[in-house]
């Protein structure tokens, strides 16, 4: 992908989840796959909704700057999910308030009650709590590196996918699935075999 394209894009996605209040203030991180040893990740400290394309930092697989700027805090649980998974493109780390509501009760994720929760999110797991930036939320983020959405207890959600527009959609649908699961309160999955059906669509 053009690096200056990826500018561009990556601020449009990050002005989206502000919008859409899926990330407040200077929380969260989100980035976007450059080619196979750079990638563009969100600066520390810095209102996702006020980001101009020259803010991003433009990173190495290792995680040293190539850019002006202070790379986020969490870059490295992003580079271990590109690391892990030759087609994800992008990954974003934010904190949507009914997604928080359900990691602050360590209460899991109920994907399975729609038909687009299994379609876009399949099984999401939940991670304990690990102080941000440390090592061992790294591994705990790359113990469960194959699911399309994590939880993080007390924390927040990431998603990984394809493109921008992958991992913004799922985000946007991991929170919609919070907030109707928190509004519903007991519910029961769809049958296990349609499941099954629609995890093969």
């Amino acid at each position: 992908m053009n690096e200056r394209y990826a500018r561009q894009e990556l601020v449009k996605f990050c002005r989206m989840l502000y919008d859409r209040q899926l990330t407040v203030s200077a929380g969260g991180n989100m980035s976007v796959k450059v080619n196979d040893s750079e990638f563009l990740i969100t600066p520390s400290g810095r209102n996702k909704g006020l980001l101009e394309p020259e803010d991003l930092v433009l990173i190495d697989s290792k995680g040293k700057p190539l850019s002006e700027g202070k790379p986020s805090i969490e870059h490295k649980f992003h580079l271990a999910l590109y690391n892990m998974n030759n087609d994800t493109n992008a990954v974003i780390h934010c904190h949507p308030l009914h997604c928080v509501t359900l990691a602050v009760r360590a209460e899991p994720i109920k994907s399975n009650i729609t038909p687009e929760g299994v379609l876009l999110l399949g099984q999401v797991p939940m991670i304990k709590y690990y102080t941000p930036g440390s090592k061992k939320l790294v591994e705990a983020v790359a113990e469960y590196g194959n699911s399309k959405a994590i939880l993080m207890e007390r924390h927040g959600a990431i998603t990984q996918g394809r493109s921008l527009e992958e991992a913004y959609n799922r985000m946007e649908e991991l929170e919609f699935q919070a907030k109707l699961q928190l509004l519903c309160g007991d519910v029961t999955d769809l049958p296990k075999r349609e499941i099954t059906k629609l995890s093969k669509m």
